[in-house]
């Protein structure tokens, strides 16, 4: 019996999992707004009672959804530059692990959070505060890796870590606006660069352009 029940535990898991990684999908493309139970359980093939017992309401779909996308960018993005050199080596990591997320396309709509805080930053309650809440974590995670940076004389001992922070995240946010409207992976090696340029890192070499590259006989 033990076992019955700890497989149907199992089993709830993954559905709710498959659940929450299409409505991240589907946020990027919809909307937190456009998110329903209609549509999800389209989309997985799935019963609206499947989806709906997984869920009480619309806002805890909502919420749920944001949890996910933030496991995703924390495995994606965070976890990658925590696990880069401290200073100057994780603040060029998060910013190219956040490059590296969009040109994966692990989302159809480019950056999950980017629209996100468009989205709901006019809408009062807990899923904007929720989405606030990670922006600002993010904010303060690259803001320490700026402060460390120039701790270890990596940086300019008069580097501004607020003003630095914002010019990075500039940087990569209109890398997720202009991939998103282009589709197109090439666009992101200009931000590449200029995140270099900006830190003061040699640029790495441009890929070759398989249109000029010669023919092999």
């Amino acid at each position: 019996m033990d076992m019955q029940v700890r497989r149907q535990r199992a089993d709830g898991e993954r559905r709710r999992e498959a659940i929450l990684r299409q409505a991240v999908s589907l946020a990027t493309v919809e909307g937190l707004e456009g998110l329903s139970i209609g549509n999800l359980a389209d989309g997985l093939g799935m019963s609206k009672s499947g989806v709906y017992a997984h869920f009480g309401s619309k806002q805890d779909l909502q919420l749920a959804t944001v949890d996910q996308a933030e496991r995703i960018f924390r495995s994606e993005v965070i976890e990658p530059a925590l696990a880069a050199a401290p200073g100057l080596g994780q603040l060029l990591a998060v910013c190219d692990a956040y490059l590296d997320h969009l040109a994966r396309r692990t989302f159809p709509g480019g950056c999950f959070f980017a629209g996100a805080v468009l989205e709901m930053g006019t809408r009062p309650g807990p899923v904007k505060e929720r989405v606030a809440a990670f922006q600002s974590s993010l904010t303060a995670l690259i803001q320490g890796f700026v402060v460390t940076a120039i701790d270890q004389e990596e940086l300019a001992a008069d580097e501004d870590p607020e003003a630095l922070t914002f010019e990075l995240n500039g940087i990569i946010l209109a890398a997720n606006s202009s991939f998103v409207l282009r589709d197109d992976p090439h666009v992101l090696e200009l931000p590449r660069r200029l995140v270099r340029r900006r830190l003061g890192i040699p640029a790495p070499a441009a890929p070759e352009n398989p249109s000029r590259a010669p023919r092999r006989k």
